[in-house]
């Protein structure tokens, strides 16, 4: 049984989610690109500007096979990111938001066809942290975290705006379907007899039922049925904010419904589906 769940190809669907967000883009007015977002200190153009950087970063590496990443001393993978992310937006700010917007638009295909290549089973290009970190992630697992990233920053970015969300099954289902994909490493440190099963409910058109199970020493993701030991119900809006940290663990926990193992319901509403 696989540790991640069965493969998830969400290449089709990248393009149609950029071609989205650059439809908000070039749509926004001026004022609008100034508007604060969830993420401290950045406004609009700031996150479309860490998009970019996220497309370029991608690319140098993954096609190119560019390095690139130098670590200062002691510097950690969330300090690195959260050091180079910043620094890129602040140098970003002297793009003009058409500038920006092309740039997107622009490479966005070179990125599709980076993904186009990857046999989705192989070893990822990276690993998917928040998933697992003593084995490697599958290729499919870390485009699909690639796609969860822009999902998030677009939907960030409409947040801020105040225009209607691209919360569609068609472009949300497959964003939550990634992130539950973090489950078996959220319990990874309660043990429990082999057979438990947990489970999370994600209510609304986009969400669904996902389920872990204790094997051999460890959580994996599992289509068991039948009554979990644990089992944790929250709505679609609630689930992505707090995988992505848009929401408080205490706020996800207000907004769900538990029942069974406490300590197992707990974790779960601790799930993170991003590195920080």
């Amino acid at each position: 049984m696989t540790i991640f769940g069965p493969a998830i190809d969400v290449r089709p669907m990248l393009p149609v989610e950029r071609q989205s967000m650059l439809a908000l883009l070039r749509a926004l007015d001026p004022a609008d690109w100034a508007e604060p977002t969830v993420c401290p200190g950045w406004d609009v153009h700031d996150v479309a500007g860490h998009v970019l950087n996220d497309y370029l970063r991608r690319l140098s590496g993954g096609r190119d096979g560019h390095a690139g990443a130098v670590f200062a001393d002691d510097e950690t993978l969330p300090s690195y990111l959260a050091r180079t992310n910043d620094e890129f937006v602040r140098a970003g700010r002297q793009l003009s938001p058409r500038l920006l917007t092309d740039l997107l638009e622009h490479l966005g295909p070179d990125l599709d066809a980076l993904w186009a290549a990857r046999d989705l089973h192989a070893p990822a290009g990276l690993n998917v942290s928040w998933a697992a970190t003593d084995i490697d992630s599958p290729a499919w697992l870390d485009i699909g975290r690639e796609y969860t990233e822009f999902w998030v920053h677009h939907q960030q970015i409409r947040d801020a705006v105040s225009r209607p969300g691209a919360t569609g099954p068609e472009l949300m289902a497959p964003v939550l379907d990634v992130f539950a994909r973090a489950l078996p490493f959220t319990l990874g440190k309660h043990h429990r007899p082999d057979g438990t099963v947990a489970r999370l409910e994600v209510v609304g058109p986009a969400g669904g039922q996902w389920s872990a199970v204790r094997q051999d020493g460890r959580w994996r993701m599992t289509m068991a049925g039948g009554e979990p030991a644990a089992r944790v119900s929250m709505d679609q809006d609630t689930f992505w904010r707090l995988a992505s940290r848009g929401i408080t663990i205490e706020e996800a926990r207000a907004r769900s419904k538990r029942s069974g193992d406490h300590e197992l319901t707990a974790a779960i509403t601790t799930l993170l589906a991003v590195v920080a």
